[in-house]
């Protein structure tokens, strides 16, 4: 392949490190457009000297994003947030910044856009995130109409803030509150015979869980083809999970016991309200509104397979990365 250059916004975060690696691989020369260069330097030795070159843009001013869109094929938009801080609300980064990208893409001809957006993204949704990631969509469709839409799941892999969140906290707590299940104890009579009592009904919302690894295999199909111009993709795995069920995978994997318990929304939105008095809460109340409605691929949607990814297991790999998190005995038991 030409070497050619590629900007990639947001490329020191989670998908983005694993991203500029396997576009490095491939031969391109990649810009990281990020606010910190200095925390982009680990990118650096991913490639040949030169070839990664961390690039100080903020996509609030449109004049940095044209200048690191100077001779560039392609641009990939990963810049987003969960908690907005100072002046990065989800409006800015989500909506305004797409729109400058969007036009620096058309002004200096980049041939290729790739915008990472959200799956369940919807004007109509009462989280803030949700609809912000609606109005990037709309923005960069609008402004550049071929523009790639890629709209992932919930997105694992070794430096992900979800499995590691959930395995990180059942270190030290006795329970784990399934946040959606409603608190309605019901008797459960089985074929056996045998009662017991079931207080998390269906387990809460439903997640679709994708790795990084086919996330970044998906926008390499898509750069690799120009009939995916204008197009949206919904990324997802091969397997629905409740959010109880999210749990009780973590907790087989790390060999732990804990007990999980129901936590309506209303209750999880209190709680979120007294966590948001934290500087890093770990839930808000955005984003109990945007638990409640389920995280899954549309049966319509073009994904995975139409790009010729094949469809990583979350039970393939997670074992590589939370055995860390496990009781001593069993510490051993998932390395490599």
């Amino acid at each position: 392949m030409t070497r050619k250059f590629i900007t990639v916004f947001g490329g020191s975060g989670f998908i983005g490190r694993h991203l500029v690696n396997h576009l490095a691989t491939e031969g391109w020369l990649v810009r990281v457009a990020v606010r910190d260069i200095e925390a982009a330097a680990f990118l650096k030795p991913l490639g040949k000297p030169g070839q990664i070159t961390p690039w100080p843009v903020d996509v609030l001013d449109l004049s940095q994003v044209i200048l690191s869109l100077n001779d560039s094929y392609a641009a990939v938009n990963l810049v987003g947030a969960l908690l907005e801080k100072d002046r990065y609300t989800f409006e800015n980064l989500h909506a305004e910044g797409a729109k400058n990208i969007a036009l620096a893409v058309k002004e200096t001809g980049c041939r290729r856009l790739i915008h990472i957006s959200a799956l369940g993204a919807s004007e109509n949704s009462n989280a803030k995130y949700s609809r912000t990631k609606a109005q990037g969509e709309l923005i960069t469709s609008r402004i550049f109409p071929d523009s790639t839409i890629v709209r992932p799941s919930v997105v694992f892999g070794p430096q992900d803030k979800f499995f590691n969140l959930f395995a990180g906290l059942m270190r030290f707590l006795p329970a784990m509150f399934v946040v959606g299940a409603p608190f309605l104890p019901k008797l459960v009579i089985s074929e056996t015979g045998d009662i017991k009592i079931d207080i998390l009904g269906d387990g809460g919302p439903k997640f679709q869980p994708v790795y990084v690894g086919d996330v970044v295999s998906a926008i390499l199909a898509i750069l690799k083809n120009f009939e995916t111009a204008g197009k949206i993709y919904e990324l997802g795995g091969p397997t629905q999970y409740s959010f109880a069920e999210i749990f009780q995978l973590v907790l087989k994997i790390t060999g732990r016991k804990r007990i999980l318990l129901p936590m309506p929304f209303w209750l999880a939105k209190f709680q979120a309200y007294l966590l948001s008095l934290l500087p890093e809460p770990i839930l808000t109340g955005d984003q109990v509104e945007l638990m409640k409605t389920d995280n899954l691929v549309s049966n319509d949607a073009l994904g995975l397979i139409d790009l010729g990814v094949e469809l990583t297991p979350a039970e393939a790999i997670l074992p590589t990365y939370l055995y860390k998190y496990g009781l001593k005995a069993n510490r051993g038991l998932y390395r490599d």
